[in-house]
């Protein structure tokens, strides 16, 4: 009687262990899924940057070569949400050239042509789903009116991105994996259907006006990305599609004196339902006789989001900028709070000096 007890109580142990242990399974399998499918929906949409004004690309391929320069490079490194969340990772590395801009020798820049091309990479979940995307952009820059106060200019861009998302499987579990003694990723998955994104090719446009007097600079612009819908085919759902995304934006440059000059700018967007605007501005300030060398500080206003402050330094043909967001949202209240930083660099090439004024992004 006793022996049959025992093994009684060892089946029903056994019972409770097996069911405790499909339980973890199932509510870690959905844990898994439900952390991924909102991080695929998130980057349904374009990643954005503080510094916009630091990555004209990704804002408008009419921006294309629109610079005080030959050619300019440009870098972007954004580390969002350390803290409560997990982090997203984006850095892009850009490259523009104006083309055929020196076709009379008494004009330095008639209408030319711009040409450049943009690599990004977006990570979320701490590298769990990743994201590539590289475009190529072409711009015809016009000049519409000159005299002796102003000078007028009209650009018409296109652009062709190539994007792919996929998820890292060795960064995550699936329940299939479970062997009772832990988690063997040398398994199948059994989610085949997370691996099914294939990549996509968009189309981008735009166009922008430029009117420069000698001491002020002042651009305005609209573009949308996506205008080709692109189907996205990730969790079997062959009716995604990439939404189009819509980006209106300006700015404004002014010399107050000799060595002071100040920047005012702003940038609205709207994807899939979702939108967001900044807003600010900033004072630059040459530190050296020669004007080599300008200091710049500001702040910026993303909506209900964040209080963005900026320090640029520039000098010759170098510009570093580095920003903050000071976290207003709800996020806020969170036990860490979150931290976002973003770096940019850019480097100008230059056959003749412009004597222009100074733009951000030109």
């Amino acid at each position: 009687m006793a022996k049959m007890e025992n093994s009684i109580r060892k089946q029903v142990i056994q019972f409770c262990y097996d069911k405790s242990l499909n339980m973890i399974k199932i509510l870690r399998t959905v844990f898994v899924i439900g952390s991924i499918v909102p991080a695929l929906c998130m980057h349904a949409q374009d990643p954005s940057f503080s510094q916009f004004f630091s990555s004209p690309l990704n804002i408008n391929p009419a921006l294309t070569a629109n610079i005080n320069a030959d050619w300019r490079m440009i870098s972007n490194y954004r580390d969002q949400w350390i803290g409560p969340a997990s982090p997203y990772v984006t850095g892009t590395v850009s490259f523009d050239t104006k083309v055929m801009q020196h076709k009379t020798p008494d004009n330095i820049e008639n209408n030319f042509i711009g040409v450049g091309g943009m690599l990004m990479f977006d990570h979320a979940m701490s590298g769990v789903v990743q994201s590539t995307y590289a475009s190529l952009d072409l711009a015809y820059n016009i000049k519409l009116s000159e005299t002796d106060r102003y000078l007028e200019r009209l650009s018409v861009g296109f652009g062709a991105i190539y994007g792919h998302r996929r998820i890292d499987y060795n960064r995550v579990t699936f329940e299939e994996q479970f062997t009772g003694f832990g988690f063997n990723t040398n398994l199948p998955t059994g989610e085949s259907s997370l691996s099914n994104m294939k990549p996509y090719v968009s189309v981008s446009t735009g166009i922008t006006y430029t009117a420069t007097t000698e001491k002020t600079n002042f651009d305005i612009g609209v573009a949308a990305f996506h205008v080709n819908k692109p189907k996205q085919t990730f969790l079997k759902d062959e009716n995604e599609i990439l939404p189009i995304r819509k980006v209106a934006h300006s700015n404004f440059e002014m010399f107050l004196n000799e060595r002071t000059v100040i920047n005012i700018n702003g940038i609205y967007q709207y994807q899939k339902k979702a939108s967001y605007f900044s807003f600010g501005g900033a004072a630059g300030y040459y530190v050296s006789n020669d004007a080599q060398a300008l200091v710049t500080a500001g702040l910026w206003y993303w909506s209900a989001n964040a209080l963005v402050p900026y320090l640029g330094l520039a000098y010759k043909k170098f510009q570093f900028g580095v920003s903050y967001d000071l976290t207003i949202s709800k996020l806020n209240d969170a036990a860490r709070r979150p931290n976002s930083w973003e770096l940019s660099l850019i480097l100008r090439g230059v056959r003749k000096p412009s004597g222009v004024i100074p733009c951000p992004w030109k």
